[in-house]
């Protein structure tokens, strides 16, 4: 699954398959303007560490049409920039795009307008062929965690839908039955309040003719207990230097049933979302979005007038409850310092 996010050199125009309505429909969203990405980021149009990062390269290309006719073209740009990369606080992607790009302007800071304009598609377009190559790679270093039979447990939606295309931790289960393992299924919770696993990641996975079932949330215990998950394999919006593994609101719990029933732990996530200036997941800015979320399903209220919600999106999950962080350098195993920093090296990423 690829067609969720697709330039148009023709339009100028970043066109989203819109999350939000998925699996009832499926409508396209049109990005023209930075107003249109930052709102496309904010509420879920696109979503998911890797998605974001792609649709952040896009979104400077646009930003740098968008100043076309400004005198001071580049003040306004890097305001754009900058606007964009503050979207949402908690996935790293979002700033890792932008910053490529502000990167790559940085070396040749006299180029024009139309020049930088050019500059950024093609690197865009290398951001988008990239991270599908990345996913590819990582399924199949994460295939070797699979095995015959497994039915792997997944929180939130980290497929293709999330990605540019494959996934993250559902590219380690195309990764495991593209290598020929058989009999492996897939628990998704249903990932309250947004839904993401009830909705995409079963909509995914039937697409591909994966078998699928959907478990409620607080179901997760449950299922370990009887025996019924063999591993666990979630994805990540941010990793920390020490390994500790920042992912959808829920996913703290799964790990720590997981570890109480000795269900392996997994977390696919690539490099570009392991942030090495984050000392621990506790740093993290943990996005606190709208109550309505929780208030309403669809347009029915369902909690009483004037209660207050949280509605955190996101928590860190620490780096001992985790038994191995997919990458596509490979499976990084404890102790995460040394892995990751090791990962980092023969990368040859400084």
């Amino acid at each position: 699954m690829e067609r969720h996010i697709r330039y148009s050199a023709d339009d100028r125009a970043l066109i989203l398959l819109d999350q939000r309505y998925l699996p009832s429909r499926e409508d396209d969203f049109y990005c023209r303007n930075t107003e249109d990405i930052i709102y496309a980021l904010q509420t879920m149009v696109v979503r998911g560490a890797p998605a974001i990062g792609v649709t952040a390269a896009y979104g400077c290309l646009l930003a740098a049409i968008e100043v076309a006719g400004e005198a001071d073209w580049q003040s306004a740009l890097r305001d754009k920039l900058e606007a964009i990369a503050e979207a949402r606080p908690t996935a790293v992607n979002l700033r890792w795009g932008v910053e490529r790009m502000k990167a790559l302007w940085a070396e040749r800071p006299d180029v024009t307008r139309e020049g930088l304009t050019n500059m950024w598609l093609m690197e865009a377009t290398l951001v988008h062929r990239e991270d599908i190559e990345i996913n590819t790679r990582m399924g199949a270093h994460g295939a070797t965690v699979i095995d015959d039979g497994d039915t792997v447990m997944t929180h939130c939606n980290a497929g293709a839908l999330a990605t540019a295309g494959y996934g993250t931790a559902l590219g380690v289960i195309r990764g495991a039955i593209d290598a020929g393992k058989k009999g492996i299924t897939v628990i998704a919770n249903e990932t309250r309040p947004f839904l993401q696993g009830a909705r995409l990641t079963a909509y995914e996975l039937k697409e591909d003719n994966i078998p699928v079932t959907v478990a409620c949330d607080n179901a997760c215990g449950l299922l370990m207990r009887r025996g019924m998950v063999q591993k666990v394999v979630v994805g990540a919006d941010r990793i920390a230097a020490n390994g500790d593994a920042v992912n959808k609101i829920g996913t703290y719990s799964v790990a720590l049933l997981a570890r109480e029933h000795g269900v392996p732990f997994y977390v696919a996530a690539p490099l570009s979302t392991i942030d090495r200036n984050m000392p621990t997941g506790d740093d993290t800015p943990i996005e606190d979005r709208t109550p309505r979320e929780v208030t309403h399903v669809g347009e029915t209220q369902i909690t009483p007038d004037g209660v207050p919600v949280y509605n955190f999106a996101f928590d860190a999950t620490p780096n001992e409850l985790i038994a191995g962080i997919v990458t596509e350098m490979g499976v990084l195993r404890p102790p995460y310092k040394e892995s990751i920093a090791k990962a980092f090296k023969d990368a040859g990423i400084k």
